[in-house]
Parts: C-alpha cells; structure tokens; sequence
C-alpha cells in the first residue's frame, strides 16, 4: 500500500511538470509569434504624440504628423503592413502600451532605468535636447540657481525626470499637461523657466523674436521604439529596421525634414 501511494505521488508530481513545462512553452511561443500576429492581422498600431513638435504634430486635416508618424510610417512599409496611429499623451503612453491598445510606440519615449523596467526600448532612432527657456532678464550659471525661480514642466515627461533630478531641494516646480502648456504659461508669466526639448524651445523662440532664450541644457534624451518586454522578435524587427534605415539614410532624411539638424551621432552609433 506504502509503495503504491509513493507511486502515485512520484506520478502527480512528473503530471505537475510536464504541465509546467507546457504551459512554459506555450507562453515563450506566444511571446515569439506577436511579430507574427501583426503580420497575420495585417496592421501595426503604433501610438504616437501629437504635441511634442516637430516629432509629434496634427496637420491640416486634424491628423497624426511630424518625425515620429514619418518614421511610424517607414515602420509600416518595411514590415509589409498597413499603419494605424494612435494618439497618446505623455502620462498614457506607457499603460497603452501595456494594456495591447498598441502594439509599439514611436512616441519620443526617452530611455531610462526607470521605464526599462516595465518596457523595453529598441535602439535609439530619435534624440532631443532638454533645456530652459526663459525671458532674457532671468539669469542662471548653476542648476543651484533653480531654486531662485518658477519652472513648468511637462508631468511626467524625462524633462520633467531631469528638472528634478538636478533642482535643489525646495525649488519650485510646476507641472502641466504637455510642453505647450508648460510653455504658455512661461510665456504668461505663470513660471518663469519652461523645460522642453531644444525643436520646441527654437520654435517659440521663433514666435516671440528675442524675447526668450535657451537659459541652461538638462540633458539629451536618446527616443527608442517602444514595446512591452515579452516580444523578444518583435524587439529584434524594430532594431533591424533602425539598422536598415540608419546605414540607407532614411532616417537622417526625415530627421533633417523636421528637425533641420542631421541625424545625431548618438543615433547613428549608439553606445554598446
């Protein structure tokens, strides 16, 4: 009786791991055909901001513009399937990801620890630079400066990461919905300092003919193709197509397009 209830326990057990390992297997292969459901489906959705110009805009008919819809756009194409933009913001870039509404992101998502560990980023295909703007009588030669001043930010945005990581403690930092609120505001006298990336600032800049001006840098953000982090071939395509489009000059002619400056050498050859 002993001996056969041992038996019968060694034969649920190998049961139990056979159906582990099944269900292990099943879930690796589900992780390795989402290239292939999005080939099956025959369209890729891809979210995209609209209010980060000139990476994100609306044109004339109200529709998805800018670098990163060109670039969604080259994704499309090259993959063999048709394209479906997805207006995101900031704060939902990341949840729609995460709850399949798109399936990647071309979205100036910048790559940091931080959002590594819920996603993961193909290589870079976009940079910005992160700066101050502000009225020209605002004078800055330290980010312990910061403190004397009023700063609107975008929420939750690596401008916003970047204010806070290198403000004293105590400074006062305003968050808003996008960059063009944080800059309205600076531009009402709400806060004195906008952060925004360096397309933005030149933009304004532009608008109000030396009234403003680039007060201090923050830092540059590298932007990578962005997906959930159980799609190891769908990460694999993303790169090679950053690869292909990299060494063929695709994506230095759209950069130059829409931002004016050459593809940035962190883009072109990013750190290992």
């Amino acid at each position: 009786m002993r001996s056969n209830t041992l038996k019968t326990k060694l034969y649920t057990s190998a049961l139990a791991l056979l159906g582990a390992s099944a269900l292990m297997a099943a879930s690796v292969a589900h992780a390795e055909d989402y290239l292939a459901t999005i080939k099956q489906r025959g369209t890729i959705k891809v979210g995209i901001v609209v209010d980060f110009p000139p990476y994100g805009v609306t044109d004339s008919n109200n529709q998805p513009d800018g670098y990163d819809a060109d670039v969604a756009k080259l994704l499309a194409k090259q993959l063999g399937v048709k394209l479906e933009l997805i207006p995101v913001t900031g704060p939902n870039r990341i949840p729609y990801l995460l709850t399949d509404k798109t399936d990647v992101l071309v979205a100036s998502l910048a790559i940091t620890p931080e959002r590594e560990k819920q996603v993961q980023f193909s290589n870079p295909y976009s940079a910005a630079g992160m700066v101050l703007l502000g009225p020209n009588k605002v004078s800055i030669s330290s980010a312990e400066d910061l403190k004397n001043y009023k700063i609107g930010v975008p929420r939750a945005s690596t401008t916003d990461m970047g204010v806070t990581k290198i403000a004293p403690a105590g400074t006062n930092i305003r968050r808003f919905d996008d960059d063009a609120s944080a800059l309205q505001a600076m531009m009402a006298g709400q806060v004195d300092l906008a952060g925004t990336s360096t397309a933005i600032a030149s933009q304004a800049q532009k608008r109000a003919p030396g009234r403003f001006e680039i007060k201090y840098k923050i830092n540059e953000q590298l932007m990578g193709i962005t997906m959930r982090k159980d799609r190891p071939e769908l990460l694999a395509a993303m790169n090679g197509f950053i690869a292909t489009n990299v060494a063929n000059g695709q994506l230095n002619q759209l950069f130059e397009k829409w931002i004016g400056t050459p593809l940035p050498d962190t883009v072109k050859k990013p750190a290992k």
